[in-house]
């Protein structure tokens, strides 16, 4: 007789998920493949496009983006949000090349009326293509999420970055309440949450714990969890080594393909994102995160502002291991 499926818990603590980070690494790849297994398909993969619609600019300080206005030597010049034709363009190759999903991505606090409006006609685009739509426009109330709805939007990605102890070590021009607040209007809305974090800010290992049981404790868990490497881009507080590491180094690989486990045997039924940081690995460490439970990763040759795989590589890498890719 086959063993039920592991229940989904909504109640983990950062104890709890610091003891799932520390098992030996076979008995946590061994966990967290058996939970992965239980949900999905091993060998599937979800591809999604990430577009930035409207880059730099942004009021916010966060302290690894490039985009903030408050880095000044951070290198993204604020632009104007695209038009809605030039997205549907980035669209429809996304979609012949393969992707399920498109994301958009604007550099904004919130978003003012006039630019929702064009968003909306944007997703409405995107979903006429046959495609699932994603967006991330920083900060929404009630009104402003219902919208979103009300044109298609299927996904809302709001991450809460880091644990709620180290986040104002990287933020303080909004505070995690905030987000947390943005996340409870747009599941209110009906729309799917996308929301993870980052690692190798500075956090030590108790604040990692800390990320994964925040998301693993959500009422609800977030449909989506992308975990981000942090990629150091020059003129933010996070370029330096020794700013985003006490002893200068870089994340292990090992370390971050334990926090891959973590978010799958967790979240069970979440997919789970590789994002930013991909460019810097190998095909081996990226290959550990698909066995820790990874099954989605974006596609394509940048992530808003920082490097990407490219779409070759991927391909490439995915055959090697006789995977196939998946919108569902």
């Amino acid at each position: 007789m086959q063993a039920p499926p592991s229940p989904i818990r909504t109640d983990w603590t950062r104890d709890e998920v610091a003891a799932l980070i520390a098992l030996p690494f076979p008995e946590l790849l061994f966990r967290a493949q058996s939970v992965h297994r239980e949900h999905f398909d091993p060998s599937e993969m979800q591809i999604s496009t990430l577009l930035s619609i409207k880059t730099g600019g942004c009021p916010e300080d966060c302290a690894y983006c490039p985009q903030s206005a408050m880095h000044e030597d951070g290198g993204v010049k604020a632009s104007r949000l695209m038009a809605v034709e030039a997205v549907m363009k980035e669209a429809r190759a996304a979609r012949d090349a393969g992707a399920a999903r498109f994301c958009m991505g604007a550099a904004w606090r919130s978003p003012k009326e006039h630019d929702l409006e064009t968003v909306c006609a944007m997703v409405e685009g995107v979903k006429s293509l046959g495609m699932e739509t994603c967006v991330t426009l920083g900060m929404l109330d009630n009104s402003q999420a219902h919208r979103l709805r009300d044109a298609g939007l299927d996904y809302y990605n709001h991450n809460i970055d880091t644990s709620p102890e180290y986040y104002g070590e990287i933020i303080s021009t909004r505070t995690y309440q905030d987000r947390l607040d943005t996340l409870a209007n747009v599941r209110d809305a009906g729309i799917n949450v996308c929301c993870g974090g980052i690692v190798g800010m500075g956090e030590d290992e108790n604040d990692r714990a800390g990320l994964i049981a925040a998301l693993a404790s959500m009422p609800r868990h977030p449909e989506s969890v992308p975990i981000n490497m942090l990629v150091r881009v020059e003129g933010t507080p996070l370029a330096k080594k020794d700013a985003a590491r006490k002893d200068g180094a870089e994340v292990d690989p090992i370390e971050f393909v334990r926090i891959i486990a973590a978010a799958r045997i967790t979240m069970p039924t979440s997919r789970v994102r590789l994002a930013a940081g991909r460019e810097d690995m190998n095909d081996e460490a990226q290959t550990l995160c698909f066995l820790a439970g990874a099954n989605s990763i974006f596609y394509g040759e940048k992530l808003l502002t920082t490097p990407n795989p490219a779409a070759s590589r991927d391909m490439r890498l995915l055959q090697r291991l006789g995977m196939h890719t998946s919108g569902v």
